[in-house]
């Protein structure tokens, strides 16, 4: 690229949120038809960059040049019309309206009657065509996929003339099939000279699809490298600063739970299910036992971990807790009987980001306590210093604001809140996705030491790795039915694929 000039150049970009020094002198650059990863650990300093980049944050030291101009954006809206386009990992469009009213929202063709919806409708069959979509801009947004309402912001973006596509998390909720469409767009738009930064926590991904690697680590500037120069396990090296061996020590980790004909479950259920939503399944977990639940997008995962934390209420079968018979009405009467829940969607229906980590901490404890009966300041203190100590939260402010914390720091702070109540069996769904390497392989060996500890956990991945890595059985569930339960005795993930895919499980089916 050194005969072509950047599209984006940063230089010595410095941002504090203090006490903490966001970035400090990074240099970022990005040229036409290329696509750049930007790696790093969470609170590395990556989403900072893209909102400085995208005028979100004000920068307190460096300039930012964009197509040789320089820029000093006070909003969004400039970077936009500067020819700077984010498509977020939530899609941030309206699903009750059409494919085309989503394109062209805020920009309408207009006659003497108002909106020409008929004019809407073909410029945006034409963008989609232009990117070798077959989608019918007509249909309403929300009757698609997630990954097609992906690929819809996208083309909104390129709409608008964008000069550079910034690509924050776009594959974390899209299978295979859909990640390989998304990439075939993402090369058209490459193709035609659009400047594409690629955020993602999956390094098959960044491998297959990026030119460049920007690594950044702690606010600072670690390197810039082609992606074919630089080894996998030297990226992941650069990211975190550590050795992989305390990586590789939690992936060789062997747990053997006690599980013998003496000892009763924590958790039974028996036909348990909700029309609709799960078919009637069997279920046991045993005290200081880890389940894994594997399945596709969609295989009722994360519907049956609702329905036994009293998020959701079956209409079939028995729950019973250490030995006796429940039926929930709501978390909080799971919570009674030490069962917690922690969300796959950690923004909905987990942290609150206008609350410091502290009362995020302790938000549980304190509605389960009630409002009038508030928790001495002196013990709210002492729970969030211990996990923010055991769990090693970044920033160690207690009243830091939890919406400026990084995505792994939120997920951790999601854990000590339930932690907090002392659960005796935590359902953990999908804990680790959007997370970097260095606070998965924590949240990972977490798990396993509360599994050591007596702690009962039902463990909800998309990672097959990962459900592998950590369980000591793995249920396996497709098209909302159980169709295995597997000891997790040199279990491999083509095994586990086979039994997804077809339903033919191998000779260690247990139930």
């Amino acid at each position: 690229m050194d005969d072509v000039s950047p599209v984006v150049e940063m230089t010595g970009i410095s941002i504090a949120f203090p006490p903490v020094q966001a970035l400090e002198g990074v240099d970022f650059r990005l040229y036409p038809g290329e696509v750049c990863s930007l790696m790093g650990e969470n609170g590395a300093g990556k989403s900072t960059l893209i909102k400085a980049l995208t005028g979100v944050y004000p920068i307190d030291a460096g300039r930012i040049m964009v197509a040789g101009r320089e820029v000093a954006f006070t909003g969004p809206g400039q970077a936009q019309e500067a020819g700077i386009s984010t498509v977020y990992q939530e899609v941030n469009l309206l699903p009750n309206l059409t494919v085309a009213e989503n394109i062209m929202l805020g920009r309408e063709p207009r006659g003497w009657a108002g909106i020409d919806a008929r004019a809407m409708r073909r410029h945006a069959r034409d963008l989609l065509r232009g990117l070798n979509l077959d989608i019918d801009p007509g249909s309403l947004l929300g009757s698609h996929s997630l990954a097609v309402q992906q690929l819809v912001s996208i083309a909104r973006a390129i709409d608008i003339q964008a000069k550079v596509l910034v690509l924050d998390e776009p594959t974390s909720s899209l299978d295979a099939d859909e990640v390989e469409e998304l990439f075939r767009v993402i090369r058209t738009l490459k193709e035609s000279g659009v400047a594409i930064l690629f955020v993602s926590h999956f390094l098959d991904q960044v491998y297959e699809i990026s030119d460049r690697l920007t690594v950044l680590r702690n606010g600072r500037l670690v390197g810039d490298y082609r992606t074919d120069e630089l080894l996998r396990i030297e990226l992941v090296h650069k990211m975190i600063g550590k050795e992989m061996a305390v990586l590789e020590q939690i992936e060789r980790r062997t747990q053997t739970a006690d599980t013998d004909d003496g000892q009763k479950p924590y958790v039974q259920a028996v036909g348990l299910g909700r029309k609709g939503s799960i078919e009637p399944i069997d279920l046991t977990v045993y005290e200081g036992e880890v389940v894994g639940l594997a399945g596709l997008l969609g295989s009722g995962r994360t519907e049956l971990g609702r329905i036994l934390s009293g998020v959701d209420r079956s209409d079939t079968g028995t729950l019973t807790v250490h030995g006796r018979t429940r039926r929930f009405r709501s978390p909080r009467s799971a919570l009674k009987q030490r069962i917690a829940y922690s969300s796959e969607n950690r923004r909905a229906e987990g942290i609150v980001g206008d609350l410091t980590i502290r009362d995020n901490i302790v938000l549980a404890l304190q509605s389960d306590r009630g409002w009038l009966r508030r928790i001495p300041r002196r013990r709210q203190d002492e729970l969030a210093a211990s996990y923010i100590e055991a769990l090693n939260i970044r920033p160690a402010n207690p009243d830091a604001l939890v919406r400026n914390l990084s995505g792994g720091n939120q997920q951790k702070v999601l854990l000590a809140r339930w932690l907090a109540t002392a659960p005796r069996l935590l359902i953990l769904d999908e804990p680790t996705r959007g997370i970097d390497i260095g606070a998965k392989a924590e949240i990972q060996k977490l798990v396993a030491d509360l599994a050591d500890n007596g702690m009962s956990v039902l463990f909800i991945s998309a990672e097959l790795e990962e459900v592998l890595r950590l369980s000591h059985r793995v249920v396996v569930l497709r098209d909302r039915r159980k169709v295995a339960d597997l000891d997790n005795d040199d279990l491999s993930v083509s095994d586990l694929l086979a039994v997804i895919a077809d339903g033919a499980a191998p000779e260690e089916v247990t139930a």
